[in-house]
């Protein structure tokens, strides 16, 4: 049995604060593997169409090369449609019988959890991993009892995971271990005027394929 997460989001573009919460998550929750899990298109996201799959896959995989643990899916790219999280998520379980799986979402992505279809059945169906940014205030009143009584609250126990509490059914983990918090909207604005304000927030590697294929211009 192998301990499995998936990092949903459409990364455009993949930054550090993603590779961060990538690098720490690993060990905090002993996993085996985190695949990133590039979008199609968000659903609950309408209004804006992304940058290629091909070139957010591509981006993903050079910022990962180095990384032995961490690894890309294009599960949700190779459908070319819009696809719901409660889909992929009855997927991944065939793909995994048997394996202890973890879902991981942003702070926003929680706050902003009821507009997701079936968003209660997404929540009890994994393991979910709530990222939360240092001084957040992150709360749980927008979501039912049920849900809210699955919450473990990592941030006053030094972001620390023992294996018996996640083995022992699904949980909603909340952690603030990330401390590199970078707004991909803003690295696009930042990109389409041609300069970063922080080299650091895009890996080099990236930065360099952007430059290279006129990413965000």
């Amino acid at each position: 049995m192998s301990r499995i997460a998936y990092f949903g989001g459409t990364f455009d573009p993949v930054h550090s604060g993603h590779i961060g919460v990538a690098k720490a998550l690993a060990p905090a929750f002993h996993l085996d593997r985190l695949y990133f899990l590039p979008a199609f298109h968000a659903p609950h996201k309408p209004d804006r169409r992304p940058t290629s799959g091909y070139h957010r896959y591509a981006m993903l995989s050079i910022a990962t090369a180095d990384e032995p643990q961490l690894l890309v899916s294009t599960l949700e790219l190779d459908k070319r449609e819009k696809r719901y999280t409660i889909e992929t998520l009855a997927e991944l379980g065939q793909l995994h019988p048997g394996d202890t799986l973890f879902f991981v979402m942003g702070a926003d992505s929680w706050m902003d959890i009821r507009t997701w279809k079936n968003w209660e059945e997404v929540l009890l169906a994994v393991n979910h991993i709530v990222v939360s940014r240092p001084g957040f205030e992150l709360s749980s009143d927008h979501v039912t009892e049920r849900v809210r009584e699955r919450i473990i609250d990592l941030r006053t126990n030094g972001n620390k995971l023992t294996k018996s509490i996640a083995d022992d059914s699904h949980h909603i983990y909340i952690t603030d271990a990330v401390r590199h918090d970078v707004s991909a909207t803003e690295l696009r604005e930042d990109l389409s005027d041609g300069e970063l304000e922080r080299q650091d927030d895009i890996p080099a590697e990236v930065a360099k394929y952007i430059e290279k294929y006129e990413l965000y211009t």
